[in-house]
């Protein structure tokens, strides 16, 4: 998921300010974060290397460290103890661990293949990535929408005001999320546009990656805390 998984840390922060709306932004994303990290390390490499070849089909990479079930529960673990010690708070460190877990849960059903640890290791989780990338989007919007509605209901409830085009601005960072994720299913972007071989540096596919989860966090952390109390 991408869009599914920020849309888990707007709720958690609205059920708990004192947390940091950043902080669950990055927390929600952890291993997607810890994948890219691990990807220069050598652990996690990523192919294809171009971005405009990428499909959600067609990406190779084993999240052995990332994403696979036993090392979360050692992400499970420092994030409790960072959100905990960071902002002194017991709930910050659990609601923070609950969106490692909510991450991987999520990503059973609408996520590239996981393993119990290893290649090699049970096969857990749908991988419809990989196989169904179609259904996998399906099921990320369908999650989103029912997500983002109950956020703004529970807005509305608490008596936060928000103008149309900030609301917009919100939700539309969401749609370009699921709209990205279907325009790359099964199709490249070189295929679709015909775009030709070159490499002038900044077509690499992880890169492209950082710069998109980065744009979308730091877009959020501007955006959401813009509101008005009624």
């Amino acid at each position: 998921m991408l869009a599914g998984h920020f849309s888990t840390a707007l709720v958690a922060h609205q059920k708990f300010p004192k947390g940091t709306l950043l902080y669950f932004l990055i927390v929600s994303q952890l291993q997607d974060l810890l994948w890219f990290t691990f990807h220069y390390l050598g652990l996690e490499p990523t192919g294809p290397s171009d971005v405009f070849d990428t499909t959600l089909n067609n990406l190779a990479v084993d999240m052995l460290y990332s994403h696979d079930l036993l090392p979360q529960i050692c992400w499970v673990l420092i994030i409790f103890l960072v959100g905990k010690m960071l902002f002194k708070n017991t709930t910050v460190g659990l609601l923070g661990a609950a969106l490692v877990i909510g991450h991987f849960v999520l990503d059973l059903f609408s996520g590239h293949p996981h393993h119990i640890f290893g290649a090699e290791s049970q096969h857990i989780g749908l991988g419809n990535y990989a196989t169904n990338p179609f259904l996998a989007v399906g099921i990320e919007a369908a999650f989103t929408v029912g997500v983002l509605w109950y956020y703004f209901g529970q807005e509305a409830k608490n008596g936060i005001q928000r103008t149309s085009k900030n609301k917009a601005s919100i939700i539309g960072l969401f749609v370009f999320g699921i709209l990205f994720m279907l325009s790359i299913a099964t199709t490249s972007f070189r295929e679709l546009f015909g775009i030709p071989e070159f490499d002038m540096g900044f077509n690499s596919n992880v890169p492209t990656l950082i710069i998109t989860y980065l744009g979308m966090i730091f877009y959020l952390n501007y955006f959401v805390p813009k509101f008005e109390h009624s």
